[in-house]
């Protein structure tokens, strides 16, 4: 391997959210990005030593969770709010991982995403710690660009 040449892996704390193309802020986690191909067996007749495993649709079994200190943002809130009075507006959302330089590398698209669940801050007065609020996200499926 020549001098130079050496790639390191992308750290995973350097990331954006985008929403309908909006930076929404600095989250501290993002989590639920998985997609798995469902599998069929089929058994052959006359074919008793083995069983075909045939490739089935694509799902996404792990809805998308966000994590972020509470701010005076009030977005992700009150697009939870509208889920919760029956207004399903879905968004499309984009993960973007960006290498040491700050520039983008990977991006992984989400369809028609909405909340589902919005969880507070744990309060205590022991505590220093940042107050966090979670929006767990249903969506269609993702695509990487």
């Amino acid at each position: 391997m020549a001098l130079g040449s050496r790639r390191d892996p992308y750290l995973s704390f350097n990331f954006l959210v985008e929403l309908e193309g909006l930076l929404v802020g600095g989250f501290s986690e993002v989590s639920g990005l998985q997609a798995e191909i469902e599998l069929h067996d089929y058994r052959e007749g006359g074919l008793n030593d083995y069983v075909h495993r045939l490739a089935g649709p694509v799902r996404y079994p792990a809805n998308l969770v966000l994590k972020r200190g509470i701010t005076d943002n009030q977005a992700l809130w009150l697009w939870h709010c509208d889920v919760r009075r029956g207004i399903i507006a879905r968004r499309n959302l984009t993960v973007i991982l960006q290498d040491q330089t700050g520039q983008p590398v990977n991006y992984w698209h989400l369809e028609r995403a909405y909340p589902v669940r919005w969880m507070g801050p744990e309060l205590r007065a022991d505590s220093n710690t940042v107050a966090v609020e979670t929006l767990e996200l249903v969506h269609c499926g993702f695509s990487t660009l």
